[in-house]
């Protein structure tokens, strides 16, 4: 279990060529040519009682698919079996830009930049600390006063206030006596009634 989690952390790209025989860079046709005297070598139908020939035949496939597909070759030959576990889960597209970020070099360099700036965040710091209340705060045109938070209750009660003022009233209840009934006469002629 241990050889085989550290085969799957591999980066050096070599492992599959070896359970194929062949040196690393193989062309396609070295590869087929290769797979299929050990696959018949070592098939599950000619070693019946073999487990082992069964394991080794699953390895000869395992390493065949991945030769033969030609970005996950680039990928293995590139960053060996680590690379293409990223594949699996960040797509094949972002291998580069992972291993990329993940280099010495990338980790410095965000550490310095860190130090450098005190913090990670200065620049969404700075706009809130300066435009939401520092000295580059939006100011209210002269003349208006700053509007100010009004409680619920109180927009309610201007706004009713306002109403009757203006010589309307709100409706507060709903009628308790009255029915309607609404019926469809013709294609667009519409009757209401109440009945009290």
């Amino acid at each position: 279990m241990a050889e085989q989690r550290q085969r799957a952390l591999s980066t050096s790209g070599e492992a599959l060529y070896e359970i194929l025989a062949l040196e690393k860079g193989a062309t396609h046709d070295e590869i087929k040519k290769s797979y299929r005297k050990l696959a018949l070598k070592y098939h599950p139908d000619k070693n019946p009682d073999n487990p082992e020939a069964a394991e080794k035949f699953k390895e000869i496939n395992n390493a065949h698919a991945t030769l033969t597909d030609v970005s996950k070759r680039n990928i293995y030959d590139k960053y060996g079996s680590l690379g293409l576990y990223v594949a699996e889960q960040f797509g094949e597209e972002n291998v580069n830009t992972y291993f990329m970020l993940s280099s010495w070099w990338a980790k410095g360099l965000f550490a310095v930049c860190g130090l450098l700036t005190g913090c990670y965040l200065c620049c969404c710091l700075c706009c809130c600390f300066n435009c939401c209340c520092g000295k580059c705060k939006p100011k209210a045109p002269e003349g208006e006063q700053q509007e100010f938070c009004v409680s619920p209750e109180d927009l309610e009660e201007q706004i009713k206030n306002d109403m009757e003022r203006d010589g309307e009233t709100p409706i507060t209840l709903q009628p308790t006596n009255v029915t309607e009934k609404t019926q469809l006469i013709g294609d667009s002629h519409r009757s209401y009634h109440t009945e009290s």
